[in-house]
């Protein structure tokens, strides 16, 4: 198990918009209406498509745990933010204050509910189910103590302000695409 604060490394090289992922989450939670991970289409930008996945970032400053009434949010040492809804209200203070928008209102339980990173998994020596489910492994579970790939970057073009919520997610940007033509020539085929 992790003991540093963990998150995500999302590289947009690498996830192809299956929404694995967003299912797994979905069957490992058995939720219906909704999911806690989303997968967005970040359309054609320049010569660059790209998909970006996102769930709760476990904040190092999550805000979720300032404004709740019922202090039904703690933070494990890992940095695991985790919501424990027996005294929750459904007053939707934590749904207001996340600029990420990660904690939903689940309409089967009447309280609010958020990822909480498969924790329970964790503690078993396994992956959450949206790293697991990837196959692309565009999604990582990373220790945010240790070095980053050197291409990557702490937040992306119209992402939440990052200052205040300091989120544990790391994104690789997606490189500009290439395209590659073979041609016929007298000496044979030849790539451009």
């Amino acid at each position: 198990m992790y003991k540093k604060q963990i998150g995500f490394l999302v590289d947009l090289n690498k996830c192809i918009g299956c929404h694995s992922c967003e299912f797994s989450c979905k069957n490992r939670n058995q939720l219906d209406s909704f999911s806690y991970r989303k997968v967005l289409d970040l359309r054609r930008r320049g010569n660059v498509f790209s998909f970006l996945s996102l769930a709760c970032n476990h904040c190092a400053n999550p805000q979720c745990i300032r404004v709740c009434p019922k202090n039904c949010y703690h933070k494990l040492r890992n940095g695991i933010v985790l919501h424990e809804p027996v005294d929750c209200e459904d007053c939707k203070s934590c749904m207001g204050a996340c600029p990420f928008e990660v904690p939903k209102y689940n309409p089967s339980t009447k309280k609010i509910s958020k990822c909480n990173l498969c924790y329970s998994r964790l503690r078993e020596g396994l992956m959450p189910s949206c790293v697991e489910a990837c196959i692309t492994e565009a999604l990582q579970l990373i220790d945010m103590t240790e070095q980053f790939p050197d291409n990557y970057r702490v937040t992306i073009p119209d992402y939440p302000i990052m200052v205040f919520t300091n989120p544990s997610v790391r994104f690789i940007l997606p490189e500009e695409t290439r395209c590659s033509w073979i041609y016929q020539t007298e000496e044979g085929l030849e790539n451009e």
